[in-house]
């Protein structure tokens, strides 16, 4: 086993946690299709405590531009805390309630919404590169200073380099597969 092997294990644990918040954060962005993850981030007043919809109600998705959302407490009150939820959001979409379930009604977006969405996509994803960026700049600094201590070589500085490197580019990688899939994805009629 190599002596740097503990940067590449931190680098990776680091990048793995940003491809999954950019994930996460991609999941939020509407395309044309409804999709539980619009909704993860709301949170509705249940009881005085903020807690997340999905725990408070079962989301589902009946057609594809439509979310359903049924409370598991079926109280009137639990049905108006989520509403105002859902329209306190910056999702833009009004539930229509029918006493027992909410509906969301996904309108279809026109094609400036779409390149707004997809340029929003771009910038979430150029933001998650310089953290990939900044990420191989404090693990090239951990193995350059391991040479100034005499752990590591020269060469196998430049091994760690090299590693960190690989890394980087398979994880941006990645990350431009996510930017195609969810662009592809909201172009989508």
């Amino acid at each position: 086993m190599e002596p740097y092997a503990t940067i590449l294990t931190a680098l990776k644990e680091k990048t793995e946690k940003t491809l999954k918040h950019t994930h996460d954060q991609l999941g939020q962005i509407r395309t044309g299709r409804a999709s539980p993850a619009l909704v993860d981030t709301i949170r509705v007043e249940y009881y005085g405590t903020p807690t997340p919809l999905n725990q408070v109600a079962h989301i589902s998705v009946p057609e594809a531009r439509q979310l359903m959302i049924k409370p598991f407490d079926g109280s009137p009150q639990v049905m108006k805390d989520i509403e105002r939820a859902i329209q306190k959001s910056d999702l833009g979409l009004n539930p229509q309630s029918d006493g027992k379930v909410l509906r969301l009604i996904m309108p279809p977006l026109s094609g400036e919404q779409r390149q707004k969405l997809v340029a929003k996509v771009k910038d979430l994803v150029e933001q998650n590169h310089v953290a990939l960026r900044n990420e191989r700049r404090d693990a090239n600094k951990v193995a350059d200073q391991m040479k100034k201590d005499g752990t590591l070589s020269e060469d196998q500085c430049k091994k760690a380099h090299d590693a960190i490197d690989k890394e980087l580019k398979s994880v941006e990688h990645r990350l431009d597969e996510m930017l195609k899939h969810k662009s592809k994805e909201i172009m989508e009629e």
